[in-house]
C-alpha cells in the first residue's frame, strides 16, 4: 500500500511536470519571430547563436543588487511567483475602466499625499515609471530580463531590462516597457511606452559618485466616455455577444485594430512625461583598505558628503477628440459647444536645483545620517489661453537611523515651501520600526501630516478648469497615522490606518470642482495572513475593512478581499510552482464616476455598484532564471454562473463594465551574458 501510494504520487508529480515544461516551450515557441530573437546576438568574440547554450548553471551565476536614489540600502531581485500583481502593472486593489492601460482608482482610501505643485493628472499613476523608484545596479556580470504577457483580444505587453558594468565602479542599464491593449470594449485601445535609461558612476577613490537617469512616460488612452445609456441591456442581448459592436458615447466606429506599431489617437488622453537628473556626490572621510593574500581593496568611511541635483522635466497633458461630429456628449456633460475637434492641453516645464549636505555620527554605519537641504524650483506653463511662470524655495531635511545589529530603524522626514507658487505647503514624516525577534515578529509606527496647494486643474488658468465658477480653494491638509505588525511564526501581518482631513478636494460632476470644508476621518484594517492547510495547499487571505466619519462626499466600499487557495512547493529541486485560484470581493458601494476630458474620477451617489466575486485560476512556475504565468481571469462571468445563460459582466464604475473571461499568458526569462 505504501509504495502504491509514493508511485502515485511520483506519477502526478512528473505529470505536473511534463505540463508545466511542454507550456513553457509552446509559450516561447508561440511569440513573433522579433520576441524570438531578442538576445541571441552573442557574446563579444562569439560567432553568433545563443551563448548560454554552451554554458552550465555554475558558470551563469552572478552577484547583483540595486538601490533607489534616496536610499543607502542595497536590495536584491524578489524571484517570487505567487502574486501576479508583482509583474502586472494594474495593483489587484484598483478599479480600472475594463481595459489594462485605461484610469484606474483605488478601491482603499489613499489622498495624495505629496506637497507642493501637482499638475493633477493621475488616473494613469499606475503605468507610470517615477523617479523615487528608478534602481541602481551593480553587478558582477551583464543581465539581461525579457518579459512578455499575451492576453484575450491581442493584449501585449514586452519588457525588456538590461544592466551591466561598464567597469567595477560603473554601471548602465536599459529598461524598456510597451503596454498595448485594443480592449474588449469599443474605443478602449491604450498605447504606453516607458523608457529608462540610467548610469551609476562611483570613482575608485569611493569619493565621488554620479547618478544620471533619462525617463519618459509616453501614455495613449482612449477614451469611449463609457457604453451607451442603459448599459444593462446591450450587455443582455445576445446581439452583442462580441463586445466590441457595443456602441459608445464617444469616440469613433472604427473595426477593431491589434496593431501595435499604430499609435493614432483619435479620441482620448495623451500624457507625455520626460525627466532628466543628474546627481552628483563627494565625500569626505577616512580611507582604509582590506589586504589579502592577492589584493588591496579599497575602503572609505565618510563623515561628511556634499550633494547636487540637478532635474529637468517636461511634461505635456493633451485631450483630442477628432470625432466628434453631431454627438452632444460635450454639450451635455462639459457644457462644451463644439462639432469639429476637441483639444484641450497643459504643458509645463520644470527645472530645479537642490544642494544637500549629509553628516555621518558614525562612519562605518551608513544608514545612520543627517541630512539638511535647499531647492530652487523653477516652473513654466503653456496652456490655450494663457501662461504662468512661477517659482519655489524648499527647505528639506531628514534623519535616518538604522541600528547597526538591524533591530531598531527611526527615519524622519520633511520639506518646507519658504517662498513661491506653493509657499506654506509643507510635509513632515517620522516612523519608527522595532524587530523584536524572529519568532515574535516586528512593530512599526508611524505619523505624517501633508499641508499641499490645489492641483493645477483646480487653478482658473488651467486649460482643464471647466467650471464656470472661479472658486479660490483653500490648502488642502491630510494627517495620516498608521501602525504595522509582523509575526512571521504564523504568516500574519496586521496594520492599521487613520486619516484625518480637512479642505478635502473632489469633482461633483464631469467638470464642477469642489472643496469639502468639514474635517472628516478615515480608519481602516487590514489584515494578511497564510494559513497551512496541507503540505502544499495554501490560503492566502487579504482583507481591508474601512470606515468613515463625517458628512464628506467620499464613497468607497466597506470590505474588501483578496484570496488565493493555492498549491505551492518545490519540486524535482528546480521546479518551483504555485497554482490555484484567486477570489477578490468588494461589497456593494457607490462607486465613483469618471470623467474622460479632465482624466479624473468624480463623486456620484445615485448609483450602486454591486458586483459578483472576481473569479480567477492561475498556474505560475519557475525553472532556474525562466518564470512562466497562465491565467484564466473573470471566470465569475462565464454562462455557467447566470441563470440567463448569457454572460455576465461585473461593473469598474456607471456605463464601464469589466471585461469578460480573459486568458493571459507570458514569461520573464532572465540572462547571465
Amino acid at each position: 500500500m505504501i509504495k502504491l501510494i509514493y508511485l502515485k504520487k511520483v506519477f502526478i508529480y512528473k505529470g505536473l511536470l511534463f505540463f508545466v515544461c511542454l507550456f513553457a516551450a509552446g509559450s516561447l515557441l508561440a511569440q513573433p519571430s522579433i520576441l524570438r530573437n531578442i538576445g541571441r546576438g552573442g557574446s563579444r568574440g562569439s560567432k553568433g547563436g545563443d551563448s548560454l547554450v554552451h554554458r552550465t548553471f555554475k558558470e551563469d551565476s552572478i552577484s547583483i543588487n540595486f538601490r533607489y536614489l534616496d536610499s543607502s540600502r542595497n536590495y536584491t531581485f524578489d524571484s517570487s511567483i505567487a502574486d501576479f500583481t508583482k509583474r502586472f502593472p494594474i495593483p489587484a486593489d484598483h478599479v480600472f475602466l475594463g481595459n489594462d492601460g485605461s484610469a484606474t482608482k483605488s478601491i482603499l482610501f489613499n489622498p495624495y499625499l505629496k506637497a507642493g505643485w501637482d499638475p493633477g493628472f493621475h488616473a494613469f499613476d499606475v503605468y507610470k515609471w517615477n523617479l523615487q523608484n528608478v534602481r541602481f545596479f551593480n553587478t558582477t556580470r551583464p543581465y539581461t530580463e525579457l518579459g512578455y504577457i499575451l492576453g484575450s483580444r491581442v493584449e501585449q505587453i514586452i519588457e525588456v531590462l538590461h544592466t551591466q558594468n561598464l567597469k567595477p565602479y560603473w554601471n548602465i542599464s536599459f529598461q524598456y516597457r510597451l503596454i498595448n491593449s485594443p480592449g474588449v470594449f469599443k474605443n478602449q485601445k491604450s498605447i504606453h511606452n516607458n523608457y529608462l535609461l540610467t548610469s551609476w558612476y562611483q570613482s575608485p577613490s569611493k569619493r565621488y559618485n554620479n547618478y544620471f537617469v533619462v525617463l519618459a512616460n509616453n501614455l495613449k488612452a482612449n477614451e469611449s466616455g463609457g457604453l451607451k445609456n442603459d448599459s444593462s441591456n446591450y450587455l443582455n442581448n445576445p446581439i452583442y455577444k462580441d463586445r466590441f459592436n457595443i456602441p459608445t458615447k464617444i469616440g469613433s466606429d472604427a473595426a477593431f485594430q491589434a496593431d501595435f506599431f499604430s499609435t493614432k489617437l483619435t479620441t482620448g488622453n495623451w500624457y507625455k512625461e520626460v525627466n532628466v537628473l543628474m546627481r552628483q556626490q563627494y565625500d569626505l572621510g577616512k580611507k582604509d583598505s582590506i589586504v589579502t593574500d592577492s589584493t588591496v581593496i579599497p575602503l572609505f568611511y565618510p563623515r561628511l558628503r556634499f550633494e547636487h541635483t540637478l532635474n529637468f522635466g517636461k511634461y505635456s497633458y493633451t485631450y483630442l477628440d477628432t470625432n466628434i461630429g453631431d454627438s452632444d456628449y460635450y454639450k451635455t456633460y462639459y457644457n462644451i459647444y463644439s462639432t469639429d475637434t476637441l483639444k484641450i492641453k497643459d504643458s509645463w516645464q520644470e527645472l530645479s536645483n537642490d544642494f544637500s549636505i549629509y553628516q555621518f555620527p558614525d562612519a562605518k554605519n551608513l544608514h545612520q545620517y543627517i541630512k539638511a537641504g535647499i531647492q530652487y524650483q523653477l516652473l513654466k506653463g503653456n496652456f490655450d489661453n494663457s501662461s504662468a511662470s512661477l517659482h519655489n524655495f524648499i527647505a528639506h531635511g531628514e534623519y535616518i537611523n538604522r541600528t547597526k545589529n538591524q533591530k531598531w530603524d527611526l527615519e524622519a522626514s520633511g520639506a518646507l515651501y519658504l517662498n513661491g507658487y506653493n509657499s506654506g505647503d509643507y510635509n513632515g514624516a517620522v516612523s519608527l520600526q522595532r524587530i523584536i525577534s524572529p519568532k515574535i515578529g516586528a512593530l512599526k509606527v508611524g505619523f505624517q501630516n501633508v499641508n499641499r496647494s490645489p492641483s493645477y486643474i483646480y487653478n482658473t488658468h488651467s486649460s482643464f478648469y471647466l467650471d464656470t465658477v472661479f472658486n479660490k480653494f483653500s490648502k488642502e491638509n491630510v494627517t495620516h497615522v498608521y501602525a504595522v505588525a509582523w509575526q512571521p511564526k504564523y504568516k500574519i501581518q496586521l496594520s492599521a490606518d487613520y486619516y484625518l482631513v480637512s479642505n478635502y478636494l473632489y469633482l461633483t460632476n464631469f467638470y464642477k470642482l469642489q472643496q469639502e470644508n468639514a474635517l472628516f476621518n478615515v480608519l481602516r484594517i487590514n489584515a494578511y495572513k497564510t494559513f497551512k492547510i496541507t503540505r502544499h495547499w495554501n490560503w492566502h487571505a487579504e482583507v481591508h475593512v474601512q470606515q468613515k466619519t463625517g458628512n464628506a462626499q467620499v464613497n468607497f466600499p466597506l470590505a474588501y478581499t483578496r484570496n488565493r487557495l493555492a498549491f505551492e512547493g518545490v519540486f524535482f529541486k528546480t521546479l518551483v510552482l504555485s497554482t490555484g485560484f484567486e477570489v477578490l470581493y468588494t461589497t456593494p458601494y457607490k462607486a465613483d464616476n469618471y470623467s474622460p476630458v479632465l482624466g479624473q474620477f468624480f463623486y456620484q451617489d445615485s448609483l450602486q455598484i454591486s458586483n459578483r466575486p472576481t473569479v480567477s485560476a492561475y498556474l505560475h512556475f519557475r525553472i532556474r532564471s525562466f518564470q512562466g504565468y497562465l491565467r484564466a481571469e473573470n471566470l465569475n462571468t462565464l454562462g455557467v454562473f447566470s441563470s440567463s445563460g448569457l454572460t455576465k459582466n461585473n461593473m469598474a464604475a456607471p456605463d464601464y463594465p469589466y471585461p469578460g473571461m480573459l486568458i493571459r499568458f507570458g514569461f520573464y526569462w532572465s540572462f547571465v551574458n
